[in-house]
């Protein structure tokens, strides 16, 4: 913790790092102890302050949780506040998951040398690798993710932030060869974040949760195990989904989602979701925050497809972007009702933002969202965001505060729709991936993995995410076309086994033999669905230079019960891999054919 007007570490580090403050040299152990283990452990200061670190065991994981408390009987200001410290950390490799649009969760493997993460000849100057994320996307370059390995015994550990706003990781040297690990809430100096505790008031960081492991994916697997979400009854299946998106391209009406749920019907699919365009004019992308259905394309309103939808044996979903604004909405320009910086509304490549913390924008968007959805009787909600609200705003005693702030707030409205639709399916998408945190994912059934829709890349996206969120969550779009040969079904089909089928595309316009393949895909998906809900990733090999143009191949390995699902994308340039199944093992089932360059194939089978 740091403390305004407390000085800096000194070491060459100021405006590097707050770590290493005189604030924490005032600070005694009052409670519990240091170890990593579950307690409590405190520390306080000879004026009343209070810092405590609740420590609690989650399967194979440690959550931990930050508290500050004044009881001081005068106010202080924070400008720092870490949710977890690791000390005398031993490591001489450092991962983390670099993303970007359509392009989420690419593992960067660097070495301690390549960081200058060594200690200075006579040790008085920090050597500091500080990262993360200013803005309301949380997933943007990296992931809230940190993993840190020690060849020397094989022993990782690895942490996630559970935060939808400003993050920061720092990776500290100094003394020794050891590292300090930090993380938590960016602070003044990264993410403009400064909090006002009066007397007698307290505040929670968000929380962390750490894994110690032998392997990456021990503790990959171990982090996101701790995630609990929160998965709607009916979405417990891992049902197959149908969005119209990449079938109409933004153009839904009544008469094109009838055709498409005529064609689906008898067919397994749980969700039909209709995507963005259903309201406001022809220029919908213009419309976002009225949410005034289109009416010409769906007269009478969204309650007549919905019941058309459940009686062709779905559930109906919808797309609401219920955040932003654009420059068409007939609010744009209503100022008091907008997040604000520097008293002026913020503005982001034509959209603005809804202030959450309004009263009467809650009462707006329980109309324009919650009354429509259950009137209409949707029981499936994608929720899209497609800006980032950047550095923060007005509406607290620091830009950054009033960035968690209004974060924490869209994040009760998603609780208050759980609430007031019980059962509702919540789809949590940003452009795809940009929200792939704990604490947004812990309030979904679903996400999207990326928007990454139709290009050879999905595989390698696909497979990233097993290191952050749970397969069961992650869903991953098949995009068929009349054009495609079987074996670009097989491929977009097979992609889909990294976590949730996504089917869309030219659905009515595919040949019977397209469609045998289709449902031999889909049968294939049901057969490996426990394994992909309940399993571990225990292999996962891949060999390639870019995600535009991929080369080589990938097999991933996911084991559950004594089953086991292998997945094998070939690239460009490829060679033919397959899983070694020990002796007395069989195959139980198998897809595709992995022929060649840009073809796939899939097992099950047990040892």
């Amino acid at each position: 913790m740091k403390l305004v007007g407390d000085g800096y570490a000194g070491g060459f580090s100021c405006g590097l790092t707050m770590h290493g403050s005189r604030t924490m040299e005032r600070f005694a152990l009052k409670e519990g102890n240091e170890e990593f283990e579950e307690g409590k452990t405190v520390y306080e200061d000879e004026e009343g302050l209070v810092l405590s670190l609740t420590k609690k065991r989650d399967g194979e994981a440690l959550r931990v949780k930050t508290s500050v408390a004044n009881n001081s009987g005068k106010r202080v200001n924070l400008e720092m506040l870490t949710s977890f410290a690791l000390g005398s950390v031993p490591a001489d490799r450092i991962h983390r998951l670099q993303t970007f649009w359509s392009a989420e969760g690419k593992l960067r493997t660097e070495s301690v040398k390549d960081l200058h993460l060594e200690p200075s000849w006579n040790r008085c100057g920090l050597r500091i690798e500080k990262f993360g994320n200013n803005g309301s996307m949380p997933v943007r370059k990296y992931f809230p993710f940190l993993a840190l390995e020690d060849s020397a015994t094989g022993e990782f550990i690895g942490i996630q932030l559970y935060l939808a706003s400003t993050w920061q990781m720092e990776i500290i040297c100094k003394e020794d060869d050891s590292l300090t690990v930090t993380g938590g809430l960016g602070d003044r100096d990264f993410g403009q974040w400064m909090k006002t505790l009066e007397a007698g008031e307290s505040f929670d960081a968000p929380e962390a949760v750490i894994a110690k492991g032998r392997s990456l994916y021990e503790v990959c697997d171990a982090l996101v195990k701790a995630q609990h979400p929160a998965i709607s009854d009916v979405d417990s299946g891992m049902g197959i989904m149908f969005n119209e998106y990449c079938t109409t391209w933004g153009n839904p009406s009544f008469e094109n989602v009838k055709k498409i749920a005529d064609k689906l019907e008898g067919k397994g699919i749980k969700f039909l979701v209709i995507d963005s365009g259903w309201y406001g004019a022809d220029a919908w992308w213009e419309c976002v925050g009225d949410w005034k259905v289109n009416e010409e394309r769906f007269p009478g309103g969204m309650k007549p497809i919905a019941d058309y939808i459940r009686s062709k044996g779905m559930i109906p979903g919808l797309w609401y972007e219920m955040e932003s604004l654009a420059s068409g909405s007939v609010h744009y320009n209503e100022a008091e009702h907008l997040i604000r910086k520097d008293g002026v509304p913020l503005t982001i490549g034509g959209r603005r933002f809804w202030d959450l913390e309004d009263p009467w924008v809650i009462d707006y968007l329980s109309e324009k969202v919650i009354a429509l959805l259950k009137e209409a009787g949707f029981g499936y909600l994608k929720v899209d965001y497609n800006d980032t609200l950047g550095m923060g705003c007005d509406g607290a005693e620091s830009m950054g505060e009033a960035l968690r702030r209004k974060v924490a707030a869209s994040q009760r409205f998603f609780e208050k729709i759980r609430n007031a639709i019980p059962g509702i399916v919540i789809e949590n998408c940003s452009s795809g991936g940009h929200r792939l945190e704990p604490s947004m994912m812990q309030l979904c059934s679903q996400a999207s993995f990326s928007d990454a829709h139709e290009i050879k890349s999905i595989p390698l996206i696909a497979a990233n995410m097993h290191r952050v969120i749970k397969p069961e969550q992650s869903q991953i779009w098949a995009v068929l076309r009349a054009k495609d040969s079987r074996e670009r079904i097989e491929y977009s089909l097979i992609a889909t086994l990294f976590g949730r089928m996504c089917l869309s595309g030219d659905i009515y316009d595919l040949s019977d033999e397209q469609w045998a393949a289709v449902e031999e895909g889909m049968e294939f998906y049901r057969m490996a669905a426990d394994i992909i809900q309940k399993g571990k990733t225990i292999l996962h090999r891949y060999e390639e230079t870019g995600y535009n143009e991929p080369k080589g191949q990938q097999l991933l390995i996911r084991e559950w019960n004594g089953k086991y699902l292998a997945i094998l994308h070939r690239f460009a340039d490829s060679v033919k891999w397959e899983p070694e199944i020990p002796a007395g093992g069989r195959v139980i089932a198998e897809f595709g054919s992995g022929s060649g360059d840009f073809s796939a194939k899939s097992w099950v089978y047990e040892a």
